[in-house]
């Protein structure tokens, strides 16, 4: 067995990034998002990014942290959210921005990751999604062609990993991470524990070490909430 376990962020990137690259970034709003890993690549300079995520983080962090620094180019997502800084850039046309469906989005990064270069939805049929795309008729109803994704790079998030890259995810961090390993030439996991080989019970492992190229211990697991929303407490 290769152990892919490497010592810090910065050796988990080490030849790994150029400018111009195309990177996937994994998480779900502020959940699962690789803060350690975002915080290596901007150390690193590399510029003229496309960054394919669900978002672009809140103001200052996750990946917000590359658009601060202008270093992503293009941005593939499915939702701006409350990142003004997103807005600002996108509005002024310093940063371009396809926007896409989310389960297109999800859909079409796990087409990357199956081999599987092109199907077809009801997603966003008659929009500006659609704009630009064929549109072919099944059944009497109308469908439009979506492209898979894939990336020089995916950069992740997971709960638990063992020493091969076998992969546990928690909760809301499952989403969009799995299938981002699968879609990009070569994945770097950042992890909150590194157990030892023979944990896991196969059945429990929601990314085989296959997908996996190099694991690393997370140094940064602020898990922000992006919306607070609390109520008053009940009196007796």
């Amino acid at each position: 067995m290769k152990n892919k376990v490497v010592e810090t962020p910065a050796a988990a990137l080490d030849g790994l990034l150029f400018d111009g690259m195309t990177i996937m970034a994994g998480g779900f709003g502020l959940s699962g998002n690789p803060e350690s890993l975002i915080a290596e690549v901007r150390a690193r300079g590399v510029s003229g990014l496309t960054v394919i995520s669900n978002n672009a983080g809140a103001d200052g962090f996750g990946l917000w942290m590359l658009l601060e620094s202008r270093q992503i180019a293009k941005m593939i997502s499915s939702y701006v959210g409350e990142n003004k800084l997103f807005e600002q850039q996108y509005l002024s046309g310093e940063l371009e921005l396809e926007l896409t469906p989310q389960g297109t989005l999800a859909e079409r990064i796990r087409a990357g990751g199956a081999g599987i270069p092109a199907f077809f939805t009801k997603t966003g049929v008659g929009t500006v999604v659609a704009e630009g795309k064929p549109v072919e008729q099944f059944d009497g109803e109308d469908y439009v062609r979506e492209s898979w994704l894939r990336a020089d790079l995916s950069i992740i998030k997971a709960w638990r990993a063992d020493p091969a890259g076998n992969l546990m995810f928690r909760k809301t961090a499952r989403n969009f991470n799995p299938v981002m390993a699968t879609a990009g030439k070569i994945t770097v996991a950042e992890v909150e524990e590194i157990v030892d080989a023979g944990s896991f019970d196969p059945d429990c492992i929601h990314t085989p070490g296959i997908y996996v190229d190099r694991v690393v211990l997370s140094t940064v697991n602020e898990k922000r909430i992006e919306k607070l929303t609390v109520r008053q407490r009940e009196t007796v």
